[in-house]
């Protein structure tokens, strides 16, 4: 399948057809199967590498002995720049269990080829919608050792309105799949309140109350302190929107 695209001299690119699960998980798992490289990296159709993104991973592991790397960000929606530096040092299992950490996602992440296959394994095609795809490979990536990150900003996560943003049921099951399969979670109140607020939140904004004011209080059990939730309680009482929420959040560069 040819695309019309250009290369540079000396570059070439192959295109097939997602012979997987449909949608993002299958065609990122079709892909890793074709590539014959060192490394396999990843970037979604709505984001940029920055020139130097992959010289500047391929440099720090070799350096520094891992894995796998990524890379800050800068986010950017509707004529706005917010630059999110990378953190300062590896990041653990434990760490990604207490917090997301937003800099690592599927279109920074760079991965040795033959540990993704051989010891991860595959992006996971059970996730409703490919949702949190990468967060979770990242999970599991950890398991393994810490991962590094470069913390330039040298990725652009253009924000011009999800394609998740209107598919509220679908995130909320995504994100309770995530909870089942990786039960460690309870060892990290904070974290794993953080991720019921968010169920809490989703489940708020496609208007299943019940549940969301069920996750809410699951979430605030957890931490007293969990914003989401009280996000949740809001939409449930008919105070706001989900749309209105994301739509204010995504304009400061944050998100759920």
């Amino acid at each position: 399948m040819e695309l019309g695209l250009a290369t540079r001299p000396g570059r070439t690119y192959e295109t097939t057809v997602n012979a997987n699960t449909p949608g993002l998980a299958g065609s990122r798992n079709t892909g890793v199967a074709m590539a014959e490289s060192e490394f396999v990296a990843f970037c979604d159709d709505d984001d940029e590498w920055l020139p130097g993104k992959l010289r500047a991973q391929v440099e720090l592991l070799a350096t520094a002995g891992g894995v796998a790397a990524g890379t800050g960000i800068e986010i950017r929606c509707k004529g706005t720049s917010s630059p999110r530096y990378g953190p300062e040092r590896p990041v653990t299992f434990q760490d990604l269990l207490k917090d997301r950490v937003f800099a690592l996602n599927g279109s920074t992440l760079i991965i040795k080829r033959d540990v993704l296959v051989d010891q991860v394994g595959p992006v996971d095609e059970d996730l409703p919608g490919s949702y949190a795809e990468d967060y979770d490979l990242l999970l599991r990536i950890a398991k393994l050792g810490p991962i590094h990150c470069v913390r330039e900003p040298l990725v652009a996560i253009n924000w011009q309105g999800s394609f998740f943003s209107r598919r509220f049921p679908m995130i909320a099951d995504a994100l309770t799949h995530l909870l089942d399969k990786h039960p460690e979670f309870a060892t990290e109140p904070h974290g794993l309140a953080r991720i019921e607020g968010q169920i809490a939140f989703y489940q708020a904004a496609a208007g299943n109350y019940a549940d969301a004011r069920e996750w809410g209080w699951r979430a605030v059990k957890h931490n007293p302190r969990e914003r989401r939730a009280y996000l949740a309680f809001l939409i449930a009482g008919r105070l706001t929107s989900g749309q209105r929420v994301l739509s204010a959040l995504n304009a400061r560069g944050r998100g759920i």
